[in-house]
């Protein structure tokens, strides 16, 4: 049995990597334009949850500053900064419950802001290898079935071997369910609450990772509907 985690909202909060860049920005303001930096931070933090968009765009024109080579500049820092995140507390017992198995990671995203957040979180150390789909061209991103059929070749196991175990509906189940690759939603994060036709979902769910257990897994690897 192989398993492979996805990376945002499965094994940590996403939203705790956007606060994390946000926080950068606003010391990145401060530094060259004098902007308040706790100021700048509200704002930016107001803007998401209004909903993504033109946030440095946004808290640029709010203190005279927006042109577009600082926006540029704005996501540049927020790309390139180091962020200040942490394994979920279920995430790292349910690593180190089965640190004996192969495990991986298949994360869609910019290869270098990705690299960044496995850096922070201290996944090179907790997985046999971290696949980021960007690195091998876009078209090899999920839903592409690329990434997973590489762990299969590296395991030399079939994909009914393989356990994926992520949250996003729209693109992380539907391109690898017809290989026979094993699928677990997690209901949690931004798509807790979509719901999509049969092809996209997985074929169980969860709450969350403290649920992973080896029961789970040879209800999983049964076919034994969960939903």
């Amino acid at each position: 049995m192989v398993l492979v985690f996805d990376l945002d909202d499965t094994l940590y909060n996403e939203r705790n990597y956007v606060l994390s860049g946000f926080r950068a920005v606003s010391g990145y303001l401060g530094s060259v334009y004098s902007v308040p930096e706790d100021e700048a931070f509200r704002l930016m933090a107001l803007k998401l949850e209004l909903g993504r968009g033109r946030i440095f765009d946004d808290t640029l024109e709010h203190f005279g500053l927006c042109t577009r080579k600082r926006v540029l500049n704005c996501i540049s820092v927020y790309r390139g900064h180091a962020p200040d995140i942490r394994l979920d507390r279920d995430a790292d017992a349910c690593l180190e419950r089965f640190s004996e198995h192969p495990l991986y990671i298949v994360t869609d995203g910019n290869k270098y802001v990705q690299n960044n957040k496995l850096v922070a979180l201290g996944l090179f150390d907790r997985v046999r290898s971290c696949y980021i789909t960007h690195r091998y061209g876009v078209k090899n991103s999920k839903p592409s079935s690329y990434c997973f059929f590489r762990i299969c070749e590296r395991e030399g196991v079939p994909p009914t071997e393989v356990v994926y175990v992520a949250d996003n509906p729209n693109k992380d189940f539907v391109g690898i369910k017809p290989h026979g690759f094993r699928t677990v939603r997690l209901m949690q994060g931004h798509y807790r609450d979509l719901e999509l036709p049969a092809e996209y979902e997985a074929d169980h769910r969860l709450t969350g990772l403290s649920g992973l257990d080896l029961d789970f897994l040879d209800k999983v690897f049964r076919r034994d509907t969960t939903r």
